[in-house]
């Protein structure tokens, strides 16, 4: 995808978790400090190698034909049924009881929703400014669930967003073209004059292609260098070169 001399793109989307935001330490590092709280000793290290796997065999964040009340409930069931299933693994829900597991849940999903468990990767915010001094929207589109919104803004991003697209609240996940529509439509742009920056070359990228959006691979530590679709930068302040 070549530079160009004049700004063809009017929005540039980002995805969340891994582009935008990173969780501090590690999943398994936070699971186990809490744990502690609860009176449960379980290592980082056996959390963090059961999560990756746990995570991608759960359901799709997303909830087709479900009324908006009711997917704060159905996402806040899908990440219990996916924490449950990494202690039972792990061998360590019994040493909660079952009563005492749920209030740990409860304690650990609150957790996530707080600037305490993430961190905001130092090339964001001056990617975002770069953006906004040429005069290009920005939005978010996330198969994250509906925490990411209140998260975006106790850490310090919600302002830079015009638009902020979650999977659970459209119905589709990435690399569904559904969502990349849906967020499309919320600027009233078609898909040639808007961008997706995002980490996952599978969610992101051909996503986003297939969606009729260019799109960028942040890649920063060099896990994908021998991506051939798309483009792909090593830190977001590259992202304007594909304006």
């Amino acid at each position: 995808m070549p530079g160009r001399t004049a700004m063809t793109k009017r929005v540039v989307f980002f995805d969340a978790a891994g582009t935008l935001l990173r969780v501090r330490g590690s999943v398994g590092e936070q699971y186990a400090a809490l744990a502690r709280r609860f009176g449960v000793e379980i290592g980082a290290g056996v959390l963090d190698k059961l999560f990756p796997a746990a995570f991608r065999a759960a359901p799709p964040m997303a909830f087709p034909g479900a009324t908006p009340d009711a997917v704060p409930a159905l996402e806040r069931g899908l990440w219990r049924e996916l924490v449950r299933g990494i202690f039972a693994q792990a061998g360590f829900l019994a040493a909660f009881g079952e009563a005492g597991f749920d209030d740990y849940f409860a304690a650990l999903y609150r957790h996530f929703e707080t600037a305490e468990a993430w961190e905001v990767y130092p090339d964001v915010l001056p990617a975002l400014r770069a953006l906004r001094e040429r005069g290009c929207q920005a939005g978010v589109i996330t198969n994250f669930d509906g925490r990411i919104v209140p998260l975006l803004d106790r850490v310090g991003l919600a302002g830079w967003f015009d638009s902020v697209t979650v999977s659970s609240r459209v119905g589709a996940v990435k690399p569904d073209p559904a969502i990349f529509r849906y967020a499309l439509a919320l600027h009233g742009i078609r898909p040639a004059e808007a961008l997706h920056v995002g980490d996952s070359p599978a969610d992101d990228v051909q996503g986003a292609l297939a969606a009729g959006l260019s799109a960028v691979l942040v890649d920063r530590e060099g896990c994908h260098a021998d991506m051939v679709d798309g483009a792909r930068v090593a830190a977001l302040a590259e992202v304007v070169r594909f304006l």
